[in-house]
């Protein structure tokens, strides 16, 4: 099978990977922070080890202000629930989520809030940083921004809308879920306040890893209570980090994989990394521009792409081309709407869907050329 779904999640992972999986299963399978045996303190120190290490990608100077979650969802979650109070306005862009956008409708619905959507400027999903200002209110605390769109992988303005968000006063959360591992992300430089990052896709950790990163500065409520191994007699569930975010027993063995993930794209190189998914993007891009039944919704070039090219047959819903792809092809994409409906809306494609092609590191050139040779082929039998 030719894999073009890491948007998706991450596949093949380094060797590394899964060695530190494996390994953390059988050395460091107790929970960390809770006893003072030695496995207990292995896995503490696997989970510090991944804070570090995501603190220097990150360039966080507090590897503590980082919590880990099960996902990117649970981390979006955790930052809209636990900051938003009555009264509250936020700005954020069509071409987020539906892990953004539900918990902010459900916000709104209860009464709570108020948010502004600001759409893109053209059918590539394209964000202009000044819709984004002109939409700040005198209530507005906080902007929510994609790193880069999952649906045509547009890398967003997130380092201007950070500007922004500190000449007005305004916290800024960054959803990293696209991007991560493979864009530069410095949350102190580019004034982040927030951000949440998934483990699975571009960090290549295993599923169920992820976190939310908290700038000392921030207060959120916890909006899971349990067991932290901290102030065990307390009621309260602490609100200081990382305990706030890690209510329960954590993935170490997840945690552990994703380490040796963030050890191995801080060897290699986010640049490298980059490098070789705009080269396979690129020549996705330039075969599939051949045909004139071919309707592309990505461009390419100059690192405005985080890894994906997202295009339709015309006049073929992009489920029966996904289908195709699968089942006589042996190709694994994406198709349909990304859980972003209003992505779709903006590029118009809220009927058709898109087909969704996302190389990684470890694809090939050669697998680039297979994948637009088969779309090549199922377009020519279009009408």
């Amino acid at each position: 099978m030719v894999y073009l779904d890491n948007a998706a999640t991450s596949y093949p992972k380094p060797a590394e990977v899964y060695e530190k999986v494996i390994k953390a299963m059988h050395e460091a399978g107790a929970n960390p922070g809770r006893s003072s045996h030695e496995m207990a303190r292995a896995s503490a120190t696997a989970v510090m080890n991944t804070r570090e290490l995501l603190a220097t990608l990150f360039h966080i100077d507090n590897p503590l202000q980082i919590g880990f979650t099960c996902n990117a969802t649970l981390a979006l979650n955790m930052a809209i629930h636990g900051l938003l109070k009555k009264g509250d306005h936020v700005v954020t862009s069509a071409m987020e989520h539906n892990s953004v956008l539900r918990p902010l409708y459900e916000l709104k619905k209860r009464g709570r809030i108020d948010y502004t959507v600001v759409y893109p400027d053209n059918m590539l999903g394209e964000m202009d940083p000044s819709q984004i200002s002109k939409a700040i209110r005198h209530n507005t605390r906080l902007i929510i921004l994609t790193a880069s769109s999952n649906v045509t992988g547009t890398v967003m303005p997130y380092q201007e809308i950070g500007e922004i968000a500190l000449k007005k006063g305004i916290l800024f959360l960054l959803d990293a879920s696209q991007g991560a591992g493979v864009l530069p992300i410095d949350v102190k430089g580019m004034n982040i306040s927030l951000m949440a990052f998934p483990g699975h896709k571009s960090l290549l950790g295993p599923q169920g890893t992820g976190g939310l990163y908290v700038d000392e500065r921030v207060e959120l409520r916890p909006i899971l209570q349990g067991g932290t191994g901290s102030r065990s007699f307390e009621t309260i569930h602490p609100s200081f980090m990382p305990d706030m975010a890690e209510a329960g027993t954590l993935n170490t063995p997840g945690i552990a994989g994703l380490g040796a993930a963030v050890e191995w794209i801080l060897k290699t190189g986010q640049e490298a990394i980059l490098q070789k998914k705009e080269l396979l993007i690129q020549r996705l891009y330039e075969r599939l521009s051949e045909s004139s039944k071919i309707t592309l919704y990505s461009k390419v070039g100059n690192h405005c792409n985080s890894g994906i090219v997202a295009f339709i047959i015309n006049g073929v819903d992009s489920s029966e081309t996904g289908n195709s792809l699968d089942s006589d092809y042996k190709i694994a994409v994406r198709s349909g709407f990304h859980c972003a409906p209003l992505a779709h809306k903006a590029l118009q494609t809220e009927n058709s869907g898109l087909v969704r092609l996302s190389p990684g590191y470890f694809n090939t050139l050669e697998e680039m050329n297979y994948a637009a040779d088969c779309i090549l082929e199922l377009a020519a039998k279009t009408p």
